[in-house]
């Protein structure tokens, strides 16, 4: 179904950008765990627009409500209906593009496909449908959590401003992280971005970049070897995100500039067991978890709607110009890194069931 993810933990998402309400449906949650809105809130809470001078100035508290799966304070096994209400709707603001597409947006191709879409700010194509998506991950990083899995992402990116080599060195902590509005554990490196991110912002423009996400205490086993290796399953749902345009996991595109020799991870005893001296694998190989942290980065392009006019095309298929309206993200990084970790949490989450499912090995 082209609005559920996952196999065994599954999630339905649904609602539109300026309806009623956004939500998700949750499936194949084990019973037994405990459960309660403010499990749920704090995740909601760092996706939420409005909150700095460079995200999009929309407002909306984000507040959930749990509807079913969950009695006494412990989820049932029943499906877990969770809702949040738009609060903060301006549909008048995207009148203009009722006729007129806008370019690099989904709107052209949404109405190629369907024959109708919902312009007002997007419909199902914009990023509020995420709020769902958060939502059921802080479910996911709730079980997770109990086996000790932490899943950590950050700004690594804006445009040309990039972390210096290896900064990170240790595993980021997530006050690291929340320190600054960009999401990027370096204090120097984000300071930049802020700047940049307001200075296009000031100019009716919008700028991409790359968010890098680790992923320690997953133990090896867990993936596929064919055609839901783990790394595959973590390129579709990262690539499932609005304005993704590319996934890397451990050396990525650079790898291919070395030799065999160099690329290799040598195998080496550690501690409890066998490790490698390096990562470039990524913490995965032949589509499984082998123990080590998990690395990748995903491409996040330019927001498509900005303030500047743009020349496009009428419903008609005449040439026009659109103006610019709306509100919008400058820059979509800072609010995608709780989306990326939530995309995480997902696929880890429903690839541990199915080990355990195979394998007869999962307790809470």
């Amino acid at each position: 179904m082209p609005n559920t993810f996952g196999k065994l933990f599954t999630i339905t998402t649904w609602g539109e950008s300026h309806g009623a309400a956004v939500g998700v449906v949750i499936d194949g949650c084990p019973p037994g765990l405990p459960l309660s809105e403010g499990d749920i809130q704090g995740d909601l809470d760092r996706r939420r627009p409005g909150q700095s001078s460079i995200v999009t100035p929309r407002k909306e508290k984000d507040l959930v409500e749990i509807l079913s799966g969950v009695f006494e304070g412990r989820t049932t096994g029943a499906p877990i209906s969770l809702l949040v209400r738009n609060s903060d709707q301006r549909p008048g603001a995207y009148d203009e593009m009722r006729d007129k597409f806008r370019p690099s947006h989904a709107d052209f191709a949404y109405q190629m496909k369907y024959g109708i879409r919902d312009h007002r700010g997007g419909g199902r194509s914009s990023a509020r449908e995420t709020v769902g998506r958060v939502a059921a991950a802080a479910v996911a990083k709730k079980i997770l959590s109990s086996q000790a899995i932490e899943i950590r992402a950050y700004v690594s990116r804006v445009q040309d401003l990039a972390l210096p080599p290896g900064t990170p060195k240790a595993f980021p902590s997530l006050a690291e992280i929340e320190a600054n509005p960009v999401r990027c554990p370096d204090p120097e490196t984000a300071a930049a971005m802020i700047a940049r991110i307001e200075d296009v912002r000031s100019k009716g423009d919008s700028v991409g970049g790359i968010v890098t996400c680790r992923i320690r205490g997953v133990p090896a086993g867990l993936g596929e070897p064919v055609f839901d290796r783990l790394e595959a399953d973590l390129a579709k749902a990262m690539l499932s995100l609005p304005a993704t345009k590319g996934f890397e996991i451990g050396s990525g595109f650079q790898g291919t500039l070395l030799l065999g020799s160099e690329h290799n991870d040598a195998f080496v005893p550690k501690a409890g067991g066998v490790g490698t001296a390096t990562n470039r694998s990524g913490g995965v190989q032949g589509g499984i978890s082998n123990g080590e942290e998990i690395v990748f980065s995903v491409a996040f392009k330019p927001t498509a709607t900005i303030m500047i006019p743009q020349a496009t095309v009428d419903s008609s298929g005449a040439a026009t110009e659109l103006t610019g309206r709306g509100r919008h993200d400058p820059c979509v990084l800072p609010r995608a890194v709780p989306i990326v970790e939530a995309m995480a949490a997902l696929v880890l989450l429903d690839h541990w069931m199915r080990n355990a499912a195979q394998n007869k090995t999962f307790t809470f």
